[in-house]
């Protein structure tokens, strides 16, 4: 087995796909026809958005959104960087929120946290030295 898809319930799928392609400069892969799905080259694994509606049409019991005011969301996307501080400024001036600067961390990598247009949390950081 292998790790293959994160998928993320949004308002807008378009929209979301477009701000993830001028903060992090992602490649978009594909969006639907109909909007309510997308997904972006990211790597090895996929990050994909989806509707709403289309998150209530899978879960018969419902679903909690993802939201900007609803606090901070107990999940993290994490994005790996060479140029960190160029990077956190670039989502920043694309949209991103602020939600903790870039610190040094004891075992030497930086990390900083923003919160993208719908309030999910994304962890931006250098590799982990080994």
């Amino acid at each position: 087995m292998r790790f293959g898809y994160t998928i993320i319930y949004v308002q807008d799928v378009r929209k979301t796909i477009d701000f993830y392609v001028k903060a992090f400069g992602m490649a978009e892969k594909f969006v639907t026809p109909e909007g309510d799905y997308g997904e972006l080259t990211t790597g090895e694994t996929t990050l994909a958005f989806a509707s709403f509606d289309l998150a209530e049409s899978n879960f018969s019991s419902g679903f909690v959104p993802v939201s900007k005011v609803e606090g901070n969301l107990g999940v993290e996307i994490v994005l790996v960087s060479e140029n960190i501080e160029s990077d956190f400024k670039t989502a920043l001036n694309n949209g991103a929120e602020l939600l903790e600067p870039i610190k040094q961390k004891p075992w030497g990598q930086k990390v900083g946290y923003l919160k993208d247009i719908n309030g999910l949390l994304i962890e931006v950081c250098t590799p982990v030295q080994q």
